[in-house]
């Protein structure tokens, strides 16, 4: 089996920063909603022996999974897939923010203020937000266990 670290690597992930200058150059929500689907695309599918009903993550609509190992360094490495294209875009998004950090970088990063600095709680309906929230949720137990 794949290390996560070396898994979430793989092509050109981008961080926080990165994923608000995107946005920003974005002009629009129908922009804003293509460079949503794009980042999804870049995402790597997660290998089908990850997607387990152990990975699998409850509170979501579409079917998502996560796993997730803590590094030798003390960082924290997540891969995370879903069956719908808009969700691994968001996915991505998250994952800019709290892949690949600390658990008290995970802990206090404001993911509420982030989706309203790239203007996403605007257009997620509440069924999708609440994912979103779920997903970050996991990714907050996983990383204080």
């Amino acid at each position: 089996m794949s290390s996560l670290a070396t898994y979430t690597q793989i092509g050109l992930e981008p961080n926080a920063e990165g994923i608000r200058q995107q946005f920003a150059a974005a002009h629009g929500w129908e922009n804003q909603y293509r460079l949503i689907i794009q980042l999804g695309k870049q995402l790597p599918a997660l290998p089908s022996e990850w997607q387990t009903e152990d990975n699998r993550l409850k509170g979501c609509e579409s079917q998502a999974w996560l796993k997730s190992e803590k590094g030798e360094d003390g960082c924290w490495h997540f891969a995370c897939d879903s069956d719908a294209r808009i969700v691994r875009g968001l996915i991505v998004i998250m994952l800019a923010a709290l892949n690949h950090q600390p658990t008290e970088t995970i802990q206090a990063f404001d993911m509420e203020a982030y989706f309203t600095e790239l203007g996403l709680e605007k257009h997620l309906s509440p069924s999708r937000g609440n994912g979103l929230r779920a997903i970050v949720l996991a990714i907050r137990a996983q990383a204080s266990a």
